[in-house]
C-alpha cells in the first residue's frame, strides 16, 4: 500500500511539473501592434516576435488596451475571451498605465505589488496614429491638426468646405470611422487634438465618446455621419467599404507612406523619417535611479511635437516585476533580452513601426534585463516567494 501510495504521489508530483513546464505566458491587448506581436483579429495562428520567436508564449489577444490593461491588473481571463482562470502575465497597451491605475495596482494585497511584485511598463516600438480616408478621385489630402479636430468633433461635415490643391472638395459627407471600444490608438490620437483644439476634443481618453464630449450615436451635431467600428482592422474595413470616410488605424492597417491612402498632417506623411524626428526629445530615466522605478516614467507622450508628423506615442507592454513559474521569468527575460538588443528591429520596421532608439533599448535592458538591476523581472531578492500565479 505505501508503495502504491508513494508511485501515486510521485505521478501527482510529475503530472504537476509537466503542467508549470507547458505553462505559457499569456496576454494581450490593443489591437494596434497585434500583427507585430502575433495575432491578428481573426486568426490566432503563432507568427509575430511574441508568439513565434519566443517558445511557450501564447498567441497574442487583440481585444484593445482598456481590456488589455483590465485583464491584466484583475488577472481576469474572461477580457481576452478565455477561460476563467487563465492566469495573465503582461498586457500590451497604447494607452499609458495612469497614476489611479498605479496606485491601486500598488494597494491591491490579492492581485497586485504585494502579491506580483512591482509593475513594469516599458516602451515597446513607437507608432505614428495614421489618418486613412477614402473620397472617389481623390489622391491627396492635406489637413492641419485643427482641422483634424473640426471633422472628427462633426464640426467639419461636409468634404466641400475642404481644399484639394486650392479647389473646394466635392460636395459628399463626411463619414467619420471611430473605435467604438476603448483604444490606446484613440487615446494617442485624442491626446494631439485636444492639444491643438479643445474647444472642439476637450477631453484625452482611450474612449472616442467621451474625448469629443458626446455620443455619436445619439447626440451627433446635425449633418455628422459617425460609423463606430472594433479594432483598428474594422476601422480599415469601413474606410475601403464608403465613399466619403476617414478614421485613424496603426501604421500596417494603412499605407502609410501614400498621399493616396492616408491624410498628411501640417504638410507630413507618417513616414518613418518624419515620425522619428518627434520621437528622441525625451530622454529615458537614468539606470538605478529613482526615476527608473516609477513606471509611470517609461512612456513620454508627444501631445503636440515641434517637429516631424504630430500624431505620435509609443505602444508598451505591461509586466509585474515577479513571476511564481520560474520558467515564465526566462521567457520573458528572453524576449527581453532579443528586443532591446534590436533583435526585432527588422520585424518591428516591417510591420511600419519604428524600433526604439539605441539610448531607450539601452536604458530598458540595464533596468529591466541586466542581472545586476534590482529592476530586473524575475529579481530573486524582491521575487522571494511572490509571483503571479502558475
Amino acid at each position: 500500500m505505501f508503495k502504491r501510495t508513494m508511485i501515486a504521489a510521485s505521478l501527482a508530483v510529475a503530472a504537476l511539473a509537466s503542467a508549470q513546464s507547458m505553462a505559457a505566458v499569456v496576454g494581450g491587448g490593443a489591437t494596434l501592434p497585434e500583427k507585430l506581436y502575433g495575432s491578428t483579429a481573426t486568426s490566432t495562428t503563432a507568427t509575430g516576435i511574441l508568439s513565434a520567436s519566443i517558445p511557450g508564449f501564447s498567441p497574442y489577444i487583440g481585444v484593445g488596451s482598456g481590456d488589455g490593461k483590465k485583464a491584466f491588473f484583475g488577472n481576469d481571463s474572461t477580457k481576452l475571451k478565455l477561460a476563467a482562470g487563465t492566469t495573465i502575465d503582461y498586457a500590451g497597451s497604447d494607452s499609458v498605465v495612469s497614476a489611479a491605475e498605479l496606485a491601486a495596482y500598488n494597494a491591491d494585497t490579492v492581485k497586485g505589488r504585494a502579491a506580483y511584485g512591482p509593475l513594469v511598463q516599458v516602451p515597446a516600438e513607437a507608432t505614428s496614429v495614421t489618418v486613412p480616408y477614402h473620397i472617389d478621385g481623390k489622391t491627396s489630402l492635406q489637413l492641419t491638426s485643427a482641422q483634424l479636430a473640426d471633422i472628427f468633433a462633426g464640426k467639419i461635415t461636409n468634404w466641400k468646405d475642404v481644399q484639394f490643391n486650392g479647389a473646394a472638395g466635392p460636395d459628399l459627407q463626411i463619414k467619420v470611422v471611430y473605435r467604438q471600444e476603448t483604444s490606446g490608438t484613440t487615446e494617442i490620437f485624442t491626446n494631439h487634438l485636444k492639444a491643438v483644439k479643445p474647444a472642439s476634443v476637450p477631453n484625452v481618453s482611450n474612449s472616442f465618446v467621451t474625448a469629443i464630449g458626446f455620443d455619436p450615436a445619439t447626440s451627433a451635431p446635425v449633418g455628422s455621419s459617425y460609423l463606430a467600428v472594433t479594432g483598428s482592422q474594422g476601422v480599415a474595413t469601413a474606410i475601403t467599404n464608403n465613399n466619403g470616410a476617414i478614421g485613424y488605424v496603426s501604421p500596417d492597417y494603412a499605407a502609410f507612406n501614400s498621399a493616396a491612402a492616408v491624410a498628411s498632417v501640417n504638410g507630413f506623411l507618417p513616414t518613418e523619417v518624419n515620425v522619428q524626428a518627434s520621437l528622441d526629445t525625451i530622454a529615458p530615466p537614468a539606470v538605478g535611479s529613482a526615476a527608473a522605478a516609477d513606471p509611470l516614467n517609461w512612456v513620454p507622450t508627444f501631445a503636440n511635437p515641434t517637429a516631424g508628423y504630430p500624431i505620435v506615442g509609443y505602444t508598451n507592454l505591461v509586466f509585474s516585476q515577479c513571476y511564481k513559474d520560474s520558467t515564465d521569468n526566462i521567457r520573458i527575460q528572453t524576449f527581453l533580452k532579443r528586443h532591446y538588443t534590436g533583435v526585432n528591429n527588422a520585424a518591428i520596421s516591417s510591420h511600419s513601426f519604428i524600433p526604439l532608439s539605441t539610448t531607450w533599448q539601452k536604458a530598458v535592458y540595464d533596468n529591466f534585463v541586466a542581472t545586476t538591476s534590482s529592476l530586473r523581472i524575475g529579481d530573486t531578492n524582491t521575487c522571494n516567494g511572490i509571483g503571479r500565479p502558475l
